[in-house]
């Protein structure tokens, strides 16, 4: 199921920071700087470029483990790149070694995992979670 999937994958994404991309404004803190979710959220969206569209039709990967480092601010106006590589595919789990650069710095770093899912499967198991709340 997961054989077009191997190590060495990459994908990546960028995001110029805007003000609505700031601590303040999702929550993480008080400084108008790129927040620690947002840039976690990049992370992951260079996770699904990488490797998301070699998945078998039906299914999705989702986000279980995530082990980063925010090491530098990054201030509005100022572009982010952040890149993903396949490490490691055990079963239907996919690892990844993530990192966030913005113009002038290395700003994040650390691992993410995620498992592959059957679409039609999991939001069966998760509307019977819903009816039984």
């Amino acid at each position: 199921m997961m054989d077009a999937v191997k190590p060495g994958l990459m994908g990546s994404v960028d995001l110029t920071v805007g003000e609505e991309h700031t601590a303040p404004s999702v929550g993480s803190g008080a400084i108008h700087v790129l927040g620690t979710p947002v840039m976690i959220n990049l992370m992951e969206a260079a996770a699904l470029a990488a490797a998301e569209y070699l998945l078998p039709a039906g299914h999705q990967s989702l986000g279980i483990h995530l082990d980063v480092s925010h090491l530098a601010a990054t201030p509005v106006g100022m572009k982010v790149t952040a890149t993903a590589e396949v490490t490691a595919v055990e079963g239907n789990r996919i690892k990844f070694r993530v990192e966030a650069h913005d113009e002038a710095d290395l700003i994040g770093e650390g691992t993410h995992e995620r498992v592959v899912v059957n679409v039609e499967r999991f939001d069966k198991r998760v509307r019977a979670k819903a009816a039984g709340a």
